[in-house]
């Protein structure tokens, strides 16, 4: 009796001792898969996550992301329109400065937003006021209803001369100089912008119509033809073909000396001969140029409103000399002496000596970067 039962003892114990060593062989055999199997799990759940996430964080962009307005040249439809220069730009109009012949027009008549061209007028009318251009003046902040307005290299406080103030807003377009040459105007702003107003009428500009210095509000307006006339009654003025041409200027502010650079790449290209240039750009007016230029021996004045895309404007300035260069000799016209557009010869692909405008040539400053 007592045999028996240690020998049931034992074999139940063999057996719990078998049935452990079993259970533990198939824990061992059964680890591998089970760690890949969590592994892959968490693999997965990391990349649905991450997928999740990236479709989350480009949702949460594409929610913020606001395409662009289309222009009021775009709105118009004037873009809808092919012409033999195959030109970006929707407005574009180049004349003889001292025969008054058109060469070359593409809705020149259209009345349009012309964001920084402004600044030429500011500039003309305070030149006409004599003030100046060694006083100091207190860089002041732009005040416009406008999120345009907060990009400048200008601190509000910092003291510039009113000539310093007007090279930078010619050359590198700065809102804050614009601004401050109105602020300083005698009578501040509401004379200035009268004064300009009353220049643009004097001027036979009866297309055009202001509302402040910088050209950062859309309701600053002209056509091509009017701002032909803007961009002759400037070149008048030694001083505002000097600094719209300047290619950098130095200018200390504070303890520091701030590097600028002018916004239209044209000037640092030793093959266009240019007297005298504004650029110009918000979401309304779109890319804009005015300039004067010396071109196949002539003295012409050309515009260009409300061009698309970024480096589209140079494009077009290099076509219309390209164009320019083609034509034969003209016979000289007395000033005054009406006469009709040219035969406008098409453009051939053939590439001329250009400049390419990058992102340090727009300055980041002024209302030609935003």
């Amino acid at each position: 009796m007592q045999t028996s039962f240690w020998g049931t003892s034992l074999g139940m114990r063999v057996g719990v001792w078998a049935a452990g060593v079993a259970a533990f062989v198939c824990c061992l055999l059964a680890t591998p898969a089970i760690a890949a199997n969590s592994s892959q799990s968490r693999t997965v759940a990391k990349t649905s996550a991450s997928s999740g996430g990236g479709h989350a964080v480009a949702s949460r962009r594409k929610a913020r992301f606001s395409p662009e307005r289309p222009s009021s040249g775009q709105r118009l439809g004037l873009h809808g329109g092919d012409d033999p220069l195959a030109l970006k730009s929707s407005v574009a109009l180049v004349i003889d400065q001292d025969t008054d012949e058109v060469l070359f027009s593409k809705n020149a008549e259209a009345v349009l937003p012309i964001a920084s061209i402004t600044k030429l007028m500011t500039s003309i009318v305070v030149m006409d006021a004599n003030q100046p251009m060694d006083e100091s003046l207190k860089v002041a902040k732009v005040t416009l209803d406008t999120p345009k307005n907060n990009r400048s290299r200008l601190k509000v406080g910092a003291e510039l001369t009113r000539g310093e103030l007007m090279h930078l807003a010619l050359m590198a377009s700065e809102n804050r100089a614009a601004y401050s040459l109105g602020a300083n105007y005698p009578g501040g702003l509401p004379a200035l912008v009268e004064a300009m107003n009353s220049k643009a009428r004097e001027l036979g500009m009866h297309d055009s119509h202001f509302v402040e210095p910088t050209g950062l509000s859309s309701d600053n307006r002209s056509s091509a033809h009017d701002l032909a006339l803007l961009v002759k009654a400037a070149y008048q003025h030694p001083v505002l073909r000097e600094y719209s041409t300047a290619t950098d200027a130095s200018v200390a502010i504070g303890r520091h000396t701030v590097q600028f650079r002018n916004t239209n790449s044209l000037v640092r290209n030793p093959t266009w001969e240019i007297g005298l240039q504004k650029t110009g750009y918000i979401t309304e007016a779109g890319r804009c140029l005015v300039m004067q230029a010396q071109l196949a021996g002539r003295k012409l004045i050309m515009v260009l409103l409300d061009s698309a895309g970024r480096y589209s404007r140079i494009g077009d300035a290099e076509r219309i000399r390209r164009w320019i260069d083609a034509q034969p000799a003209a016979p000289h016209v007395a000033p005054g002496t009406a006469t009709t557009a040219r035969a406008v010869v098409p453009v051939t692909e053939e590439r001329s000596a250009t400049v390419t405008e990058g992102e340090r040539d727009l300055g980041r400053s002024g209302s030609d970067t935003f």
